[in-house]
C-alpha cells in the first residue's frame, strides 16, 4: 500500500474507535468520572482534612489528584484497547483487516490512538472534577501532558497484547484485577513512596506505574519522589518494547489466525 492508503486505513480505524467511544459515552466516559469523584469525596475530603498538609505545602487532596487522574488514564486506556480488539476478534471482523493490504503497524497504531484519546478525555474530565474539591495550578504542563500520553500508550499496548491472547472476557478482567489495580494502588497514588522504609522503598521503584504517577505529579504539582529523567526513560523503554512485542505477535497471527 502507498503512504496515502496507509494513512486512510489508519484514519478509518481511529474514526471507528472514536465513534464507538462517543456512541457508548455512558459506559466509556462517565463511570471513571463517578469512581474518581467518590475517591475525591472520601479520601480527599473526609480523610484528607484529618491528615493536613505535606512538607511541600500541598494538602492531601492536592497530593492525590495527580495519582487519581493518572490511575483513571491507565485503567481507561487498558480497558478500551483490550475490550475493543477482543470483540473485533470475537466477531471475526479482524479477518477483514488481515486480508487487506493494511500494514500491521497501522492496526496497532490505530487502536492505540483511539484508546489514548479516550483515556486523555477521561483524565481531563477527572481533573476538572477535582477542581470542585480543591485548587490546582499545573506547574509544568508539558511534563504532565507527555507523561499522561506515555502512560496511556503503555497500557493501550498492554491491552492490545492481552486482547490477542484472551479467550474470554474473564481473561481481560484477570489482568485488570490481579495486575493493574494492585500496581496502581502500590504506585504512590495515596502516599509518597519516600514514607516507606527500606527495602520497600527500593522495591516500589520496580513498579512502572510508580514512575508514571510520579512523573505526572511532578508535572502537576512540581514535586516528585523519583528522578524525572529515569521515569521518562522507563516509560519510553516500555513503549518501544511493547510496540515491538505487539507487532511481532500480530505478524505471527497470535490470536487472529487460530
Amino acid at each position: 500500500m502507498s503512504s496515502s492508503a496507509n494513512l486512510i486505513a489508519l484514519e478509518t480505524i481511529v474514526r471507528r474507535e472514536l465513534v464507538r467511544i462517543m456512541r457508548l459515552w455512558v459506559q466509556t466516559l462517565i463511570p471513571p468520572a463517578i469512581t474518581m469523584t467518590l475517591y475525591f469525596a472520601i479520601f480527599g475530603r473526609l480523610i484528607g482534612d484529618r491528615i493536613g498538609t505535606f512538607d511541600d505545602g500541598f494538602t492531601y487532596m492536592q497530593y492525590i489528584v495527580p495519582g487519581l487522574v493518572m490511575m483513571s488514564i491507565i485503567t481507561s486506556s487498558y480497558g478500551n484497547t483490550s475490550s475493543s480488539f477482543f470483540f473485533i476478534r470475537f466477531n471475526r471482523a479482524v479477518e477483514e483487516m488481515l486480508v487487506s493490504p493494511m500494514p500491521n503497524w497501522a492496526i496497532v497504531l490505530g487502536y492505540v490512538i483511539g484508546s489514548v484519546m479516550r483515556s486523555v478525555a477521561v483524565g481531563t474530565i477527572v481533573l476538572l472534577i477535582s477542581l470542585l474539591f480543591t485548587s490546582l495550578h499545573i506547574a509544568h504542563p508539558l511534563i504532565a501532558f507527555v507523561s499522561a500520553l506515555l502512560g496511556a500508550t503503555i497500557f493501550s499496548l498492554i491491552g492490545f497484547i492481552n486482547a490477542l491472547y484472551a479467550k474470554t472476557l474473564d481473561d481481560i478482567g484477570y489482568v485488570s484485577t490481579y495486575v493493574l489495580t494492585p500496581l496502581a494502588y502500590l504506585g504512590g497514588v495515596f502516599y509518597p513512596v519516600s514514607m516507606l522504609d527500606q527495602p520497600w522503598q527500593g522495591v516500589s521503584q520496580i513498579n512502572p506505574i510508580l514512575h508514571m504517577i510520579d512523573a505526572f505529579r511532578c508535572g502537576v504539582l512540581g514535586v516528585g519522589d523519583l528522578n524525572i529523567g529515569i521515569a521518562f526513560v522507563v516509560m519510553l523503554a516500555l513503549v518501544a518494547g511493547l510496540s515491538i512485542i505487539a507487532l511481532i505477535l500480530l505478524g505471527r497471527g497470535v490470536g487472529t489466525r487460530s
